[in-house]
């Protein structure tokens, strides 16, 4: 069995190949203009059982034909799609982006039976709420570390791009320190006021900066860098499965 499946962002367009089980194989990534050849570039000649699509962007009607033409099972993932797991969602689901869905289908499935808060850590920062009894109750979002770094750029007359990287102390003597300090240090508090909060929940990172993060925040937690591809595989495994026409 082998499946693929897609991930288009705000920042770029991820793609991987999975297997039996939702195991994740190699992955790729790509910011190029052109999201369909790079996916097409990946595929080569290689017919899936099943190709798993989630997009932030709006429809592509070609690229959904395209793609719908290489595979036993197409689906274009949403909050209409049923779910190998009975993910319940504790609000109205319109709006919701299709890459917080398959994170939440992943938590559930990958953390059963626990209270859990996810933080994905990319263009935008979410955080996100599965209780024990398997409800999405909702989440936040707010800019991710690099977000703010080209926010304090792009709005102001003075202040450079700073690399995100690069080392700090807690007190910035210069515009550089204070503004790798403001920024990282924001985020370290954003978060951890929400562990404070909520005591007894399971904490999981993903995302690009997820293990940056993890180094410097002091709770226990679970890193997934990729949990929204690994929500998208064990969907991708359900519907190869041949349990759903």
């Amino acid at each position: 069995m082998r499946n693929l499946l897609i991930d288009i962002g705000n920042s770029n367009c991820k793609v991987a190949f999975s297997g039996r089980g939702g195991e994740l194989g190699e992955m790729f990534r790509s910011s190029q203009p052109d999201t369909l050849e790079f996916i097409l570039s990946v595929m080569k000649d290689t017919f899936f059982d099943a190709i798993v699509l989630s997009t932030v962007k709006d429809d592509d009607a070609h690229m959904q034909e395209v793609l719908s033409a290489r595979c036993r099972k197409f689906v274009v993932f949403g909050t209409d799609t049923r779910l190998p797991v009975n993910l319940k969602l504790g609000f109205p689901a319109k709006g919701l982006g299709s890459d917080r869905l398959a994170a939440a289908v992943a938590v559930a499935m990958l953390f059963p039976g626990r209270d859990c808060i996810k933080f994905d850590f990319g263009t935008a920062l979410t955080v996100d709420f599965i209780s024990a009894g398997g409800v999405y109750e909702g989440g936040n979002i707010s800019l991710g570390m690099q977000s703010r770094f080209r926010a304090l750029n792009t709005f102001t007359k003075k202040l450079p791009l700073i690399d995100p990287g690069r080392e700090f102390d807690e007190k910035g003597t210069d515009t550089a320190g204070a503004m790798t300090a403001g920024v990282v240090l924001g985020l370290i508090f954003e978060v951890e006021g929400y562990i404070n909060r909520y005591p007894g929940h399971t904490v999981i990172f993903t995302g690009g900066d997820s293990f940056y993060f993890a180094e410097k925040v002091k709770s226990s937690i679970f890193v997934v860098k990729n949990l929204v591809l690994s929500g998208l595989a064990l969907i991708a495994d359900y519907y190869a499965q041949d349990r759903i026409c």
